[in-house]
């Protein structure tokens, strides 16, 4: 492909939109907590400690109930994973993730919808998927859909 001036506006472009994106309110929360998270050894620890849980509970799975580990490995992934899930550090850190990503999903559908109405935007926030061009939101997904895309 040849680089056109039209092409070369629309690198730029991105390049600031991307720029906009990492100076944003949202990602700034991001980067803070998420400092805040893997600078702490005590909850660096924690992190894999449970990180290694997760490859057992996975092995497990693998079997289901009759692996002679099955009851442990399952009460000990949930009571390590509330503990981490109650930690302020790390509460903070998925809320300013899911900000951050709300945000990405907002830019991503409004890119989309400027490209084309019919253009399916995949998001990970429900309230968006309300924003599409399908009043019945299930275009692409096997159900009957209603739009006229």
């Amino acid at each position: 492909m040849m680089m056109t001036l039209e092409w070369a506006n629309i690198m730029d472009e991105g390049d600031s939109l991307t720029q906009m994106i990492l100076s944003s309110e949202q990602a700034e929360r991001f980067k803070e907590a998420y400092f805040e998270v893997y600078t702490d050894d005590l909850l660096k620890i924690q992190i894999a400690s449970f990180t290694r849980l997760k490859e057992q509970y996975e092995e497990v799975q693998r079997f289901g109930r009759y692996h002679p580990d099955y009851q442990q490995v399952m009460k000990s992934i949930r009571v390590q994973k509330r503990a981490l899930d109650m930690n302020e550090r790390v509460a903070t850190l998925k809320l300013a993730e899911n900000e951050l990503q709300d945000l990405l999903d907002g830019v991503s559908l409004l890119i989309g919808k400027t490209v084309s109405e019919s253009v399916e935007v995949p998001v990970s926030n429900p309230f968006f998927t309300t924003a599409s061009s399908c009043s019945t939101g299930s275009c692409g997904t096997g159900g009957s859909c209603g739009c006229s895309a």
